[in-house]
């Protein structure tokens, strides 16, 4: 198995963590990084696992869901309330959970979805990283991953 990892940085979207005793149960925004691990057992014709150049469909995606956006999970109470008092003043976007955790459990699902269909399932994500404010990280790391 060959891997080889993009990097997107200064994603800036907020989030609320509403189980939190402390300053993080306010909605707040970090510049987040998301890395991607991708990987294959055979490359293309180049030699990549992946094609960098290529990749645009995950840019693309993460500036039409996560850019300027707000992320709640999807228990949150308040996200409707929020919602529904200004809704011209929030882009939503949902997961089971808002941490950094959760972020990366999420975006691995989707991202190795889009991967598995722009690739005809030659290449897959193994990993998916988010860091928040290049301070914290967390990475989810698929079962099947070598």
């Amino acid at each position: 198995m060959l891997t080889c990892t993009k990097t997107y940085f200064d994603i800036p979207f907020a989030h609320r963590q509403y189980l939190h005793d402390g300053r993080c149960a306010f909605v707040h925004g970090h510049n987040w990084d998301i890395s991607v691990t991708f990987a294959c057992d055979r490359t293309d014709e180049n030699g990549f696992v992946v094609d960098f150049g290529k990749l645009k469909f995950l840019k693309n995606w993460i500036d039409e869901n996560l850019d300027h956006s707000c992320v709640f999970s999807k228990s949150d109470p308040l996200m409707r309330v929020l919602r529904d008092a200004a809704p011209e003043a929030w882009k939503i976007f949902v997961v089971d959970q808002c941490s950094c955790e959760g972020i990366a459990r999420h975006l691995f699902g989707v991202f190795n979805d889009l991967v598995l269909r722009e690739t005809s399932s030659r290449v897959r994500v193994v990993s998916v990283s988010v860091s928040e404010d290049k301070k914290n990280t967390a990475r989810f790391v698929s079962p099947e991953a070598d």
